[in-house]
């Protein structure tokens, strides 16, 4: 269906970001991209649907073909009828007020008839379970659901190939499933053609036909997703325990590492034993009857939260269940409706700006936000006073960043990277990450599971509002749950996580509780 042809793209310094990269997607076919954290994913996407080198500038050569026809230099608004895209930012895109508005527009740029966008309005609505959107103010949703309308504002207009950059980054576990399931009905029974870009391996391998894996360098390897994780250093948990457990052939699904793990119960003995399961007598940050309200929409009610200190706290619920609210209101920006918050002896709220950062830090879902500076170096350096430690944290958790870059210019994880770089050199005494993992790679993720726990260590208390249950697993001592604004669970990671089967690791879901990472499984193996 569509195909790319010794494609080579760069900028005029510095090497070359796609290398003569070859790729058929043929018609009825999912296929995954997948990488480091910068290494070009979104720039493959992009030359796919013709925003690269159009709005992005270097140089790009090559050929891409539709349908045997070239189109390497048709116009993105030319190829929106048969390539429809969602960027990692979807809300950058929205161009409407309400959810319905945003489905239909592409439709009334397409000039279809009015019976006809009806129609596929509410099929949208219905696929993908947001029909009580319908009516919302697009700006009033959660991340999470902007980035299903995003992806229904697209699927409206029937593109015979959809290009998804990071598709379920937002998305709470059950959402990305119904997400995923959808287009596998797309795939499967439509024919449509799917490229996606994603991070979250263990999410999206087991619907992939094949994958593009992206090694640095501007080089790609392309086959079946079995062929190319048996060596590849960005492997999912699950692939990881079956390297780990000696399998053969490695699993894709936990359905399939289920049963090849029948007898690996007996090989590993006793379940590790827990740690850091007495929460910390030492409360760095109480929040009592704490409730946010947006408009009609109550998004926290009447809350009651203590972070130890010492301790990494995942905050976790499906989208929209009030966790950036809690975050916000934590801070002491956000608008609360009821309640207190205390750090020590001090309020957030009733500080200035400087006040709260020295004493809160939060890094926001949309990292970006805190980046205004010209280059890398300048951000660093207005962090860290020129001391370098700024410059030492994105170093460990994305490497190889110029310092003249400027941060606009960054991919989607860098500036998370960057972001996250900013707020933890100043080592405040409580400090608030909402969703620090979307755009990171695997050794990203495990490099800041690390730097969170060191925090923690040295008595500071972490918050961290995820859907990244691998995260959790990695970095998190306790987790709070919490649903329509109210926490439904909390208390040890290794207990929540097993109450919840939406929530648990994929070591939890193949071994069972209390198993959470490979790390555990590899030790046991290895002793025994």
């Amino acid at each position: 269906m569509i195909e790319l042809r010794d494609i080579t793209f760069g900028y005029a310094e510095g090497p070359p970001v796609l290398d003569r990269v070859s790729l058929t997607i043929e018609e009825g076919e999912l296929v995954v991209v997948s990488g480091p954290t910068g290494v070009g994913k979104s720039t493959l996407l992009g030359v796919v649907t013709g925003l690269v080198p159009r709005f992005s500038g270097g140089h790009l050569s090559g050929d891409v073909l539709l349908d045997g026809a070239s189109v390497v230099r048709t116009p993105p608004r030319d190829r929106a009828h048969l390539v429809g895209y969602v960027g990692q930012d979807p809300a950058a895109g929205f161009v409407t007020d309400t959810v319905e508005e945003e489905l239909a527009y592409g439709m009334e740029q397409l000039g279809l008839p009015a019976d006809t966008m009806r129609r596929r309005v509410e099929e949208t609505l219905d696929l993908l379970g947001i029909a009580e959107l319908r009516n919302r103010d697009l700006r009033t949703l959660s991340g999470g659901q902007q980035q299903r309308v995003a992806i229904g504002s697209v699927l409206t207009m029937h593109p015979r190939l959809l290009v998804l950059d990071e598709p379920t980054s937002a998305l709470d576990p059950t959402a990305a499933e119904d997400v995923l399931a959808t287009l596998t009905r797309l795939v499967h029974d439509l024919g449509v053609s799917v490229l996606m870009a994603e991070h979250r391996l263990e999410r999206v391998v087991p619907f992939a036909d094949r994958m593009c894996l992206m090694t640095g360098g501007g080089a790609v390897r392309v086959g079946e997703p079995a062929t190319l994780l048996a060596d590849s250093p960005v492997v999912p948990p699950i692939v990881e325990l079956g390297r780990a457990a000696g399998w053969d052939p490695l699993p894709l699904s936990v359905r399939d590492a289920r049963r090849l793990a029948r007898g690996l119960a007996d090989r590993l003995g006793a379940a590790p034993v827990a740690s850091h399961e007495t929460p910390s007598d030492d409360v760095a940050l109480r929040a009592r009857r704490l409730s946010v309200v947006h408009g009609p929409t109550v998004a926290l009610r009447e809350v009651d939260l203590a972070l130890g200190a010492r301790r990494v706290t995942a905050l976790m619920g499906r989208n929209g269940s009030g966790k950036s609210s809690m975050m916000w209101a934590l801070q002491g920006s956000g608008r609360r409706a009821a309640g207190d918050v205390h750090v020590g002896s001090h309020d957030p709220a009733a500080l200035d700006a400087a006040g709260r950062r020295n004493l809160v830090g939060l890094v926001p879902q949309n990292a970006a936000d805190l980046l205004y500076l010209e280059t890398v170096a300048e951000e660093c350096a207005a962090a860290d006073g020129g001391s370098g430690a700024c410059r030492a944290i994105l170093e460990r958790l994305v490497p190889g960043i110029a310092d003249d870059t400027h941060p606009r210019d960054l991919s989607e994880g860098q500036r998370l990277a960057l972001a996250l770089s900013l707020v933890l050199v100043s080592r405040p005494d409580v400090l608030l990450l909402d969703e620090p993992t979307r755009g990171l790679d695997y050794a990203a993720k495990h490099e800041l599971a690390g730097i969170l726990r060191t925090l923690a260590e040295e008595g500071h208390a972490v918050l961290v509002a995820t859907h990244d249950v691998e995260f959790v697993a990695q970095a998190a001592h306790d987790v709070v749950v919490l649903a329509e604004g109210e926490v439904v669970s909390s208390g040890p990671v290794r207990r929540v996580v097993a109450e919840s089967p939406a929530f648990a690791p994929q070591v939890t879901k193949v071994l069972g509780a209390p198993w959470l990472r490979v790390d555990e499984v590899a030790a046991r193996l290895d002793s025994a």
